[in-house]
């Protein structure tokens, strides 16, 4: 079983890019778990056709801790099964907390068993690593491989960065390791070429380019994956071809993030360019 997390900034598409890659998957007859690290609990609603999923805190919180593995996940696309974590009452506890209590429940739940025969976990993980609750997945090697979703923004470049500190902090002690960098396009100049130095930089590779397309609105709005929506157009194979990508990697890394300035003249370096 490969244990599979996907980081990024926020509102930089991890959950669309972590439902799309498995729906991938699922149709290349993987079997697929994902667990939803995400106090919105919208990491599945497209697997689910935008059916509002009851999280693993909501459950514990209305039905105590005596619940089944059935409460707290459901069949999906193409028979991928979903996990929402959840979050603690506005307002109160730490987010991060619900990541540790689902992943809890569920080992304790069987879900991991090899009974399960899962060829791959998936954690869709809230923005950056600076809280201790999301750190969580690779912390304790509950996730082993990590792709980081970004783009040719400053910002997301920053958090991608900052990701890669993290898993250098904790590939010293465990088998954490960078698969690679998911370009998730915002038509930013020089994109391609930019991550794709980025990466080198890393240490790493871009192990996909995924174009802005406005089929994935379309999907969404239609509360599925864009390969359910519609498996024939050309952004569904974009999500295969990433799906395949990942299936057949081979390259995983303990990173070396840049400096601050190293990170900035990159920027500068191909935002000037014609």
């Amino acid at each position: 079983m490969r244990k599979v997390a996907i980081y990024g900034k926020g509102g930089i598409g991890k959950s669309t890019t972590t439902q799309n890659t498995v729906a991938g998957l699922v149709e290349m007859g993987k079997k697929v778990m994902v667990v939803g690290c995400d106090p919105k609990a919208d990491s599945t609603r497209l697997l689910l056709g935008g059916l509002a999923q009851r999280s693993v805190l909501d459950t514990l919180r209305e039905e105590g801790e005596d619940v089944e593995l059935s409460d707290i996940r459901s069949p999906g696309f193409c028979n991928s099964l979903c996990v929402e974590s959840g979050g603690p009452e506005p307002g109160v506890g730490c987010a991060g907390r619900g990541i540790i209590t689902s992943i809890n429940m569920l080992e304790q739940l069987g879900a991991y068993d090899e009974s399960e025969q899962l060829d791959y976990v998936f954690y869709d993980v809230l923005g950056d690593v600076v809280c201790g609750g999301f750190a969580m997945p690779i912390r304790e090697g509950k996730a082993e491989e990590i792709y980081i979703v970004c783009s040719g923004e400053m910002m997301a470049m920053y958090a991608a960065n900052n990701i890669s500190k993290g898993i250098l902090k904790f590939a010293k002690t465990g088998n954490v390791r960078l698969g690679g960098l998911i370009c998730n396009s915002r038509k930013v100049d020089n994109e391609r070429e930019m991550i794709e130095k980025f990466a080198e930089k890393l240490g790493t590779h871009m192990i996909h380019f995924v174009p802005r397309h406005n089929d994935v609105q379309r999907a969404e709005i239609n509360r599925k994956t864009v390969i359910e929506w519609n498996k024939d157009c050309e952004q569904a194979n974009e999500y295969r071809a990433l799906a395949n990508a990942i299936a057949n990697n081979t390259k995983f890394v303990v990173p070396n993030p840049l400096s601050i300035q190293e990170l900035e003249d990159l920027l500068m370096a191909y935002g000037l360019m014609n």
